[in-house]
């Protein structure tokens, strides 16, 4: 390196010039080979991370709302209703409370019949049908039952039943308050 080079002239007084430069590294590293920008960027990076951690865990299967209605989501986060929050759709499609607390129940009647399945495979043999026979009829109560398991199963088939006999009141509830507004509407059949 010459002196020429490494001076610099500002409004007549010589300064001496920046004689070595820092050059900053990529904080994630480089290939041989290859440029910065060929390589993939930090967020990329990050994305294949997080897809490869929670990847399995979005894989699983969502049960879906069966609702045809997909609400539009503006940058904002908030929910554009656009035609689907008037009037007339409240009219057309009301929401049913005693359907929907029927669902809700429908759901736990389905957790509930997958831990009865888990119960029911610690316990050997065909006895456990004929306890729940005789509990179902009334002959035997909870308390009569002696093995802790036998009477998780027990207690878990009782609570089914009457989640099962109200899934069914509220249907029957739902359907004859949609036949009443339906006669109210076309009239008596």
């Amino acid at each position: 390196m010459n002196e020429e080079t490494s001076l610099v002239v500002c409004e007549d007084i010589v300064v001496p010039g920046p004689v070595l430069r820092v050059e900053h590294g990529s904080r994630y590293g480089s290939v041989a080979g290859l440029d910065d920008d060929e390589l993939l960027s930090a967020a990329e990076l990050e994305r294949a991370v997080y897809q490869q951690e929670f990847g399995p865990v979005l894989a699983l299967p969502v049960k879906g709302k069966g609702n045809w209605i997909r609400l539009v989501v503006d940058e904002a986060g908030g929910v554009d209703f656009g035609a689907f929050g008037t009037v007339d759709f409240e009219r057309m499609c009301p929401f049913d409370k005693m359907r929907f607390k029927a669902d809700k129940l429908r759901e736990q009647l389905k957790d509930l019949a997958i831990r009865m399945g888990i119960v029911k495979e610690r316990l050997p043999g065909r006895a456990k049908y004929l306890v729940l026979k005789y509990l179902k009829m009334g002959v035997i109560e909870l308390e009569h039952i002696d093995s802790f398991d036998m009477w998780c199963l027990a207690r878990l088939y009782l609570r089914a039943r009457r989640l099962r006999d109200e899934i069914v009141r509220l249907e029957k509830v739902s359907e004859a308050r949609r036949q009443k507004q339906l006669v109210k509407v076309f009239g008596p059949g």
